[in-house]
């Protein structure tokens, strides 16, 4: 059954990427670091103060200060936008255009994740950590950018599924930005459909979620007999048939998520497969100290100059010294012109130019782990450490 888009309104912007130095840097290894062009930006930033608003039927407020407004700047794609003070009663994402300055409170870690509330990656963010103020971004760029500009403490992303697969985006802006891994939780999804009061099973004709929500049910709305309808993400989904009171439409969310828009759960665990487990990476500015004492992980990506068996020998630097690889992603470099070889076809390219991010059992301050990399540095045309940090075992 053929699925229908819907994707509910709201402001996007791409942004450039951000200033980068290499001086006052913080890194586990500066030699490993390659600067990235610089590009000058202008950036306003100036408080929009809500009054104090709150409803309990759905559990949120609105604090004195909550939306702030950005204005930004640049010297090749000029964008300025007013966002309008939202009417709903839970705190409004953090866009692009539109990000908090408020200082933290207290000694309140403040911590941004996509999505609204109710999203899983709230329940990451909660489970990384506890008593945080968890600071919901309507995109990934955006949790990235507030980590960068001190507006938030760190940042919570989903980086792979067990069903769905790596989640491209975010390994591009790991690149993009300058922050670092600093830890990582695992977290099994478990979906629930929810609708509002009154409703029944029998009355729904759709089902709003995120597409690999929908896909992870596949069976059980087939069974069911519903249309499905692709959002942005499954919290989202929940916030809009809970605020537009829909009688003959369901959301496939948390559990958390029927609690906060007070929705009925008429159905839990609809999953397909009950092993769907999402990895979650911790970022903040400044690196963690590596140690041995506990098992830990390191997170790197290269570039290799084509060639047979190049990739070979990249791999068998972790080998030979016995380190284990838990994951292995390739991307296409971005920003760079397509190779051509004298042997191509009307000028057809023959081969991108790839990065590749590697995870690998072992601290930086294991002995291995640094002569591994100091080898590959001899050979790989780009190398640098996106972190070393405590290895997440459980799932919650």
């Amino acid at each position: 059954m053929a699925a229908t888009i819907v994707r509910s309104p709201k402001l996007s912007l791409s942004l450039p990427p951000p200033e980068s130095t290499t001086s006052n840097l913080p890194s586990l290894n500066q030699s490993f670091f390659t600067p990235l062009p610089k590009r000058r930006r202008c950036i306003s930033i100036y408080a929009c103060t809500a009054g104090d608003q709150s409803n309990s039927a759905f559990g949120g407020e609105i604090k004195k200060g909550q939306a702030i407004e950005l204005n930004k700047v640049n010297d090749e794609n000029p964008y300025e936008f007013n966002a309008k003070d939202s009417p709903n009663p839970l705190p409004r994402p953090l866009t692009s255009a539109d990000l908090s300055n408020m200082a933290s409170e207290g000694s309140r870690l403040r911590v941004a994740y996509q999505g609204v509330r109710g999203a899983y990656s709230e329940s990451a963010a909660e489970k990384a950590y506890p008593n945080c103020e968890a600071v919901p971004c309507e995109q990934f760029d955006t949790a990235f950018d507030a980590v960068e500009r001190w507006l938030v403490d760190r940042a919570v992303l989903p980086i792979e599924n067990s069903l769905g697969g790596s989640i491209h985006r975010n390994y591009d802006l790991l690149l993009r930005y300058r922050l670092h891994i600093v830890g990582e939780v695992k977290l099994a999804i478990r979906h629930c459909l929810l609708a509002n009061n009154g409703v029944k099973i029998e009355d729904l004709k759709r089902v709003l979620s995120h597409p690999q929500a929908l896909a992870q049910c596949e069976n059980t709305l087939t069974k069911l007999g519903l249309v499905r309808e692709a959002v942005d993400d499954t919290a989202g989904a929940a916030k809009y048939v809970a605020f537009s009171k829909l009688k003959d439409a369901g959301a496939v969310a948390s559990l958390a998520a029927s609690r906060i828009y007070g929705l009925n759960v008429l159905a839990q665990d609809i999953q397909d497969d009950s092993d769907n487990v999402t990895r979650f990476l911790m970022l903040a500015r400044e690196p963690i100290i590596p140690r041995t004492d506990k098992p830990f992980k390191t997170s790197v990506v290269f570039s290799l100059d084509e060639g047979p068996g190049v990739l070979f020998k990249a791999l068998a630097v972790f080998a030979m010294r016995s380190i284990n690889l838990t994951k292995i992603e390739s991307r296409p470099l971005q920003k760079q012109a397509l190779r051509v070889l004298e042997d191509s076809v009307d000028g057809f390219p023959k081969y991108f130019p790839y990065l590749f991010y590697v995870d690998f059992e072992a601290s930086m301050a294991d002995q291995r782990a640094q002569n591994a990399l100091g080898h590959l540095k001899e050979f790989a045309t780009f190398l640098r450490v996106l972190g070393s940090y405590p290895s997440d075992s459980g799932i919650a």
